[in-house]
């Protein structure tokens, strides 16, 4: 639900002229995600959404210049190797240790790289639960995070 909510809002930011957190709640709940303010806040603060001069003057919201240019996976790969000192696999489960309070923007990045394989993520305070379809989808991500590192 998360990561389907997010991609809603990337898809509203995008389309629409956004300034407010209210009005991205709204257009959300048109879209049928009921979420709280609070969920919005923290929704915008994951996706690194900033506010930048609109076409009619006014700030809007707006994806980063390197998600919008298809850079989900460089975004990804900065914050992986200043976040990131370990990663291993448990079967189809690979599991990312990150530095305290750093696994959730890493999530959150992870989670918007686009990967088909990944089922599921599951971000703590310094860990990462990244369920995979197969163990050798495990596998060939663990190599991609290993690289990365």
């Amino acid at each position: 639900m998360k990561t389907d909510r997010k991609k809603a809002i990337l898809d509203i930011v995008t389309h629409y002229e956004v300034d407010t957190q209210e009005t991205l709640q709204a257009l959300l709940l048109e879209r049928g995600f009921s979420v709280t303010q609070a969920t919005v806040s923290r929704d915008i603060r994951e996706m690194n959404l900033t506010k930048v001069l609109g076409e009619g003057g006014s700030y809007k919201y707006s994806v980063p210049r390197a998600d919008r240019d298809g850079g989900a996976l460089a975004n990804l790969s900065r914050y992986f190797a200043d976040s990131v000192y370990g990663v291993d696999r448990a079967m189809n489960t690979v599991v990312i240790k990150c530095h305290a309070g750093a696994a959730s923007a890493v999530c959150a990045r992870l989670d918007n790289a686009g990967y088909s394989d990944i089922v599921g993520t599951l971000a703590g305070d310094d860990t990462i639960f990244v369920m995979m379809r197969s163990t050798e989808d495990a596998e060939k991500m663990l190599s991609i995070l290993e690289k990365l590192l």
